[in-house]
């Protein structure tokens, strides 16, 4: 017997996941998806890419009734770009004889909310949605019944909150019924979050996967010291000395996102933008190109850190450290994905210090960097008033190589082991 059968979940799922090489499942879904087809609420906490689509998207079409015309499961994302990807997941999963009558239904903000309407006439076994546009075709509009839901998935629970978001669902889970399975998935569980959590869950199932580094092997960071450089040319300067298959360069601004790519453009690097205040059709067309790879450089804030799954990120450039340090964290989670390498660049003055020696506590090891007349060099500290921490340094041997300069930064045959980790999406 496979390992997926022995979780319980449809054996055409099993055969499915088998047929494109995901063979094994994660610490998280191994852990959860019992419990969930066993109908016990559910609490998932791990970081970005562990499996934890797969763990809720698995159990709940396991349990779908496909004879019962009315809607059963609700999905909520914080981001379009995560509620697409998990519509992608959950549709790619159900191409099998035995789901060909399943109706699976996006409902997310900057579509024609008219032609949403249209389409949910007729119920759909699965939505996928946003917070707001839910909310609007669920308590407003009265166009979406959710009387009979069975689950309730929050994706990014932490997120949500950040974002505002709770408040929202909060009203949308109030028109469903007492016995609702509620599912959240989070990296942290803030203790602003537990009314809510309290108000809705019974006895949940609480899975914490603590990864046992912050880091894949294949991922390095490296510091840079500010100086007296201003810090948007600084990023310019570090974008040119790289050739990467695709490189986020994440700001803490919208502001700062619109400035930089205009900046980055102004001195001949082809760049993308992608934060909050773009149009629904700015954002698809700087998804597609994203997808595809058609830039190498993409600003933006921390919307593109937090669950997405943005194939073939081989660098990252941080222009500032995160205001909320663990962002610092799903920001490098997006390289060095499916056993690929991945580089990390962060700019750093004084004022980040006290962070640095945090994250340090965290086991993350840096290599310290600086960039004169185009050229990298091996620096021992970043300045006057920052020492190390606790980290053991590491030999000179097992340093990690200076970036190359002027030359093609992409490992040989980077984009053909991209193409045949892809196919084998081990970690959705």
């Amino acid at each position: 017997m496979s390992a997926w059968k022995r979780l319980n979940i449809h054996e055409e799922l099993a055969e499915k996941l088998e047929a494109d090489r995901i063979t094994r499942p994660t610490e998280i879904q191994e852990r959860l998806i019992p419990a969930i087809i066993n109908g016990k609420d559910a609490i998932g906490q791990s970081q970005t890419g562990t499996g934890k689509t797969l763990s809720f998207v698995l159990p709940i079409l396991s349990k779908l009734e496909m004879d019962m015309d009315e809607l059963q499961v609700v999905i909520a994302a914080p981001t379009r770009e995560l509620a697409e990807q998990i519509y992608k997941v959950t549709r790619d999963l159900i191409q099998t004889d035995a789901y060909a009558g399943v109706r699976i239904q996006r409902v997310i903000g900057g579509t024609d909310k008219d032609r949403s309407i249209d389409k949910l006439k007729r119920p759909p076994h699965i939505v996928v949605a946003t917070p707001g546009r839910l909310n609007d075709l669920v308590c407003k509009e009265r166009a979406l019944s959710v009387h009979q839901v069975r689950t309730l998935i929050i994706d990014e629970a932490d997120q949500m909150l950040d974002m505002g978001f709770i408040k929202e669902v909060d009203q949308v889970a109030s028109y469903m019924p007492d016995g609702l399975q509620m599912l959240v998935f989070s990296a942290t569980i803030p203790e602003k979050l537990q009314p809510f959590l309290k108000k809705y869950m019974n006895n949940p199932r609480h899975v914490h996967v603590q990864p046992n580094t912050p880091s894949p092997k294949g991922l390095k960071h490296y510091l840079m010291p500010l100086k007296s450089r201003n810090r948007e040319k600084f990023a310019v300067e570090i974008a040119q000395t790289l050739r990467p298959f695709l490189c986020l360069v994440f700001v803490n601004t919208k502001k700062e996102a619109d400035s930089l790519t205009e900046l980055f453009i102004e001195n001949g690097i082809e760049t993308e933008t992608l934060h909050g205040d773009l149009s629904a059709r700015e954002r698809k067309q700087a998804m597609r190109k994203i997808v595809k790879a058609s830039v190498p450089y993409v600003v933006c804030t921390d919307l593109a850190a937090r669950g997405m799954d943005i194939e073939g990120v081989s660098h990252v450039i941080n222009v500032r450290i995160p205001k909320e340090l663990e962002y610092y964290q799903h920001r490098a989670g997006r390289t060095a994905r499916k056993d690929l390498s991945g580089d990390v660049y962060t700019i750093v003055d004084k004022e980040d210090y006290p962070a640095l020696h945090k994250l340090q506590q965290q086991r993350f090891f840096f290599h310290y960097l600086d960039l004169k007349n185009g050229e990298w060099k091996e620096i021992e500290q970043l300045g006057s008033g920052y020492a190390p921490g606790k980290t053991k340094r590491r030999t000179r041997t097992d340093q990690a190589p200076l970036p190359t300069v002027k030359k093609k930064d992409i490992k040989p045959g980077y984009k053909k082991k991209l193409r045949e980790k892809s196919n084998s999406r081990r970690r959705k």
